[in-house]
């Protein structure tokens, strides 16, 4: 067997690893549960470890990428924060290589029975959108394009920018964070600390808040999606609801960024026209000038929401830039 590479996606719910040969082709998948932000960080490294673990092959990949849902420093060693993840300020991509190496010694407490042996892969970390824009580019929605904006719905929002064909991360790292953009002024609490997120109308919690208070009870993402697709109608104007807030602020960003084309991926993104028609006639209506311009086109990512673990495991073995 040739060189594989490990990406691991950390979402606010989930653990989402893969295993990729060294020409990109997926080999295979793996997903724990996410410990959650009061389980603390070492429960939540050793979940990433072990998800990495689980797809391991004959030997320790080559590199292994970790993809997490918040901000990341430039140098790519620093998680500063994020909303759904226990991490402050902390030298996560260190952390989570000695984590790999611990389970090697066998004293990480964990490591599963009989796991290969072998180096510990180098690691890299990137913020989740940046690393599903990077998959949609290299073998997804975006490839062949020179700009687009990637919006990834999950528990929160993520994003990401490309311009020229490269995913532009800002001076400070921190570019494609439109979750947070304020939406509504003094509007929903945000678990970032602020009010009115775009993210607290547009979400997978957005989402299972708009059918709580519909239907005077709590339902998950995939129950609501279920009833959905059984033509619920509830459920189905739960996503209409968070699909016109998408199409609304996707106008903003198409004003600003100009793109050729927007890309939405993310666990919630899987219904399809479910969520992205609401979207695509809330776009056309929000933004200006419609009859003298070019619309982009609304597509939903090509790699589904496997994009941010695949897109980690190609900047693993592309090199993150």
């Amino acid at each position: 067997m040739g060189e594989t590479y490990v990406g691991v996606d950390v979402g606010g719910t989930k653990v989402l690893a893969v295993r990729l040969s060294a020409a990109g082709v997926l080999e295979a998948t793996a997903t724990r549960p996410m410990p959650g932000v009061s389980a603390g960080p070492d429960a939540v490294e050793e979940a990433v470890a072990l998800a990495a673990r689980d797809v391991y092959a004959a030997g320790a990949p080559a590199a292994l990428g970790v993809s997490a849902a918040g901000l990341v420093d430039a140098t790519g060693e620093r998680f500063l924060f994020g909303a759904h993840l226990p991490w402050r300020d902390a030298p996560v991509r260190r952390s989570i290589e000695r984590r790999l190496e611990q389970m090697e010694r066998g004293s990480g407490g964990g490591a599963p029975s009989g796991g290969p042996r072998g180096p510990n892969p180098r690691v890299v970390l990137d913020n989740d959108a940046n690393c599903a824009a990077y998959a949609e580019l290299v073998a997804g929605a975006a490839r062949g394009v020179r700009s687009a904006l990637l919006i990834t719905i999950g528990t929160g929002i993520g994003g990401a920018v490309v311009l020229d064909g490269r995913v532009i991360r800002g001076a400070h790292g921190l570019a494609g964070e439109f979750g947070h953009m304020q939406a509504v002024p003094d509007g929903l609490a945000c678990e970032c600390g602020l009010r009115g997120c775009w993210e607290q109308y547009c979400s997978g919690r957005a989402l299972e808040r708009v059918t709580r208070v519909a239907l005077g009870r709590h339902l998950d993402g995939p129950e609501v999606t279920a009833l959905a697709l059984a033509g619920d109608q509830v459920a189905l104007h739960s996503f209409a609801s968070i699909g016109t807030w998408l199409g609304v602020g996707t106008a903003a960003l198409v004003s600003a960024f100009d793109p050729e084309v927007v890309v939405v991926g993310g666990g919630v993104s899987a219904v399809g026209d479910l969520l992205l028609g609401p979207a695509r006639r809330a776009l056309a209506g929000s933004l200006q000038g419609t009859a003298y311009r070019s619309v982009p086109e609304l597509v939903p990512a090509g790699l589904g929401p496997e994009a941010g673990a695949i897109g980690a495991a190609l900047l693993a073995r592309d090199g993150r830039s």
